[in-house]
């Protein structure tokens, strides 16, 4: 069986990427002059129509830097076990967190705008405001957290180490690959630094996605409520978005020809992967809203009172359709999880359900009156998209795609699940 070595990008992938990232600079444009640039009106609708804009860029930065972060998460947590069944596509999850850096600045730039952008963004993050916290208790006994200061500093930080510790990994994962690891102790050492540098990560992975970066970026959106639950929702979202996004990928490169060690067993395995989290997000849901309901605090259901009884209530029920029932009943079965084209349709409808979850839990606070989803929503999400598959592309283009001498690399070409 003949090996291919390296991912040649078909033309027909490099132009749909191009058009794709072409179709969001052209959305960002147009909605910049729609909504962007405030147009004419009251001084309210110009607000609402910034807010539109930015909020927008947000909700689409955010999500796509989370997914495509969670596959060095996903490579972290399998090397931190000693796993070896991945090792036949590690390459792919690798080349997925190569766009960290591309979507990461992206979003800087989208967050530091509007928490510096003063009282333009303040309808998106109130506690921006220094004369309304002031005047507001709450606001003011969470100002030593939510600060602006505080926000820019983290941020960076939060975006910056992802992008170091994800550069580092891809960095250690390449060097088998001019040559192999000739003697035991060679083979320890290399694992050993594996292990250290995946917990380093995961360390910070814990202390942002897991915690504060939920709380920073989206959390404090509604700036006088809180869930002690929301940061690991929003990590299950992402994470499960993120296990989808991995499965489209080898999935495409299966059907190219690509990925000759890789099978049905550990395509079998990524679907059960996506159907255990998708069940651990419901879980988060379900506990989240059932413990808010059950007390009815009125400060606590606000949160969800524009989301089940507003005109957010469609998104929302039907997200949870998507992002539970479907994968339930559809995944449930082993013969599914096989399939490639069962699984990429999956894939694609967990993709589109947590993007859609993301668009309640923003726009559902910056703007409860409703602002209906358009042609400049997809425009943008499209342009990420795009962007991660020429980043994705191009990466794979330039290394293995299998790094054969890694000492795993055997437990891989045999696995059985």
């Amino acid at each position: 069986m003949a090996i291919k070595d390296f991912f040649v990008i078909p033309k027909r992938y490099r132009t749909w990427s191009l058009a794709l990232i072409g179709i969001g600079v052209l959305s960002v444009i147009v909605g910049f002059i729609f909504y962007g640039s405030g147009g004419h009106g009251t001084p309210e609708e110009i607000m609402h129509h910034k807010t539109r804009f930015w909020a927008t860029l947000l909700h689409n930065s955010i999500y796509f830097l989370l997914i495509t972060n969670a596959s060095m998460f996903f490579i972290a947590v399998t090397s931190l076990a000693f796993g070896g069944w991945q090792m036949s596509f590690r390459r792919v999850p690798e080349a997925i967190s190569a766009a960290v850096p591309v979507i990461g600045v992206i979003a800087l730039i989208v967050l530091l705008a509007i928490a510096l952008g003063g009282h333009h963004m303040t309808h998106i993050y109130h506690w921006t405001d220094t004369a309304a916290v002031q005047s507001d208790k709450i606001l003011k006994g969470k100002s030593g957290f939510l600060n602006t200061t505080f926000f820019t500093v983290w941020t960076i930080l939060a975006i910056g180490l992802w992008i170091v510790l994800g550069y580092k990994t891809r960095k250690l994962s390449r060097e088998v690959d001019n040559g192999g690891l000739q003697t035991l102790e060679q083979r320890k050492k290399y694992i050993w630094r594996n292990t250290v540098w995946a917990a380093i990560f995961l360390v910070w992975f814990a202390l942002t996605v897991m915690s504060t970066v939920p709380w920073l970026w989206l959390m404090s959106i509604d700036a006088h409520w809180y869930s002690t639950m929301y940061s690991w929702y929003t990590f299950a979202s992402t994470w499960v978005a993120g296990i989808a996004l991995i499965i489209l990928f080898v999935v495409y490169l299966k059907n190219n020809g690509y990925l000759e060690y890789t099978n049905q067993e550990h395509l079998h395995d990524l679907g059960k992967f996506m159907f255990a989290f998708s069940v651990f997000w419901t879980y988060l849901w379900f506990s989240q809203y059932m413990l808010i309901w059950y007390a009815n605090i009125p400060e606590e259901t606000t949160y969800f009172k524009n989301r089940t009884q507003g005109v957010y209530s469609g998104v929302f029920w039907f997200g949870f359709m998507i992002n539970f029932l479907a994968p339930l009943l559809i995944l449930m079965r082993r013969g599914s999880k096989r399939n490639y084209t069962t699984i990429t349709i999956m894939a694609l409808v967990i993709i589109f359900g947590h993007w859609l979850d993301f668009h309640q839990m923003i726009f559902a606070s910056v703007a409860p009156d409703h602002v209906e989803m358009n042609l400049f929503d997809f425009g943008v999400a499209l342009g990420f998209v795009g962007t991660i598959m020429l980043v994705v592309g191009n990466v794979l283009s330039k290394y293995p795609l299998v790094s054969q001498n890694h000492p795993f690399m055997k437990e891989s070409i045999i696995h059985h699940t």
